[in-house]
């Protein structure tokens, strides 16, 4: 049987390996796995894009949402959140800010909600585009029509974030209300990529009832996805939804599943989330060194930050606020890296 390096070494050069032998990864109990595996996927990473980490202003616009995800702080049926919708004004306010910071990439986050209707979100996206048309625009709001996603990309939307969540379909079932559905997830990834966008999916971990199995089904989902950023992050769990009383994931499984990330597409662009952050004083740093790339610091108003509440405890001051660059330069530089100051596009790939 090949030893664990040996796996990891073989992972590194043919960015693939049988179900078996992922899951033998998956599942190591031995303490050096995550290290070397950290280890193979900085190499990786600084083939590829050498030690540039690159930023992205968060403008978290909406903390409204219609759907009912059983692991969501901002769920429909959370009468406890304190619900907020930033202005157009309040937006562009918040792009002003980051562009003079030195941002040139703007993530627009939100939960679904019906206010923001595709007309308002193409008011909201041509105003960013003829401000600062060298930057830009990333979308992170969830499942929509085709069309929608056509009007946005056409208004001056580059890019789309939306996480599959889980591969499994039955897995998806325990996570979401029965008027969601994987299918229709798959759906909306496959139609942004065919309309031209920089894709995103990615997944939780250790969201409950997870099991190794569902993580592999992940891992083959992206590869036959081939999406340009894979974002990942422990899920953690809130009071106010059905999993109260669930465990979180953690960070050492999600190090290791970050690393097999970046030496199954070392192409991709990978986010050292706020969610590892949270769930660990060196997260940031800690995903950096397993094989991130991206952070992506606050820039929305001091004021709203805490109230996006997907989970408890976020991470949103210090080196997670856009204002506090110098901090995360500081940071970043410790890990043996620096920040790089431009859009930060996905470099040209080829099918693994």
């Amino acid at each position: 049987m090949s030893s664990t390096q040996d796996l990891i070494n073989k992972l590194s050069a043919q960015h693939n390996l049988p179900d078996a032998e992922l899951l033998r990864l998956l599942t190591s109990a031995k303490p050096e796995t995550n290290l070397l595996l950290a280890a193979a996927a900085d190499k990786v990473r600084r083939q590829y894009y050498g030690n540039k980490v690159y930023i992205r202003g968060l403008i978290e616009f909406t903390n409204y949402c219609k759907n009912n995800c059983f692991y969501c702080g901002i769920r429909a049926g959370n009468s406890c959140a304190c619900r907020y919708r930033l202005t157009k004004e309040d937006i562009l306010a918040c792009c002003r800010e980051g562009y003079a910071l030195g941002f040139r990439t703007f993530v627009l986050q939100g939960g679904e909600d019906p206010y923001f209707t595709d007309a308002r979100i193409c008011e909201i996206i041509a105003a960013i585009r003829t401000l600062y048309p060298d930057c830009a625009i990333t979308l992170s709001i969830g499942e929509k029509k085709r069309a929608s996603y056509q009007a946005y990309f056409d208004a001056g939307a580059n890019r789309y974030l939306l996480r599959h969540e889980t591969a499994n379909a039955e897995h998806y079932a325990k996570l979401h209300p029965a008027s969601m559905s994987l299918a229709n997830r798959k759906r909306c990834l496959y139609d942004l990529k065919a309309i031209g966008y920089q894709v995103g999916s990615g997944f939780m971990v250790g969201s409950p009832y997870q099991t190794p199995e569902n993580l592999l089904a992940d891992l083959r989902f992206l590869q036959a996805l081939h999406p340009d950023m894979i974002g990942i992050g422990p899920y953690i769990t809130h009071a106010q939804t059905p999993f109260a009383h669930e465990a979180s994931g953690t960070a050492e499984q999600t190090l290791r599943l970050l690393a097999m990330l970046r030496l199954m597409f070392p192409y991709a662009l990978l986010p050292s989330t706020t969610a590892l952050a949270t769930i660990t004083p060196q997260g940031r740093k800690l995903g950096l060194k397993a094989g991130g790339n991206v952070v992506m610091p606050n820039l929305s108003p001091a004021g709203v930050r805490k109230l996006y509440s997907l989970y408890e405890n976020k991470a949103c001051t210090g080196t997670e606020a856009a204002q506090n660059l110098a901090l995360l330069q500081a940071e970043v530089q410790q890990a043996g890296y620096e920040i790089a100051v431009d859009r930060g596009d996905v470099i040209k790939k080829t099918k693994l």
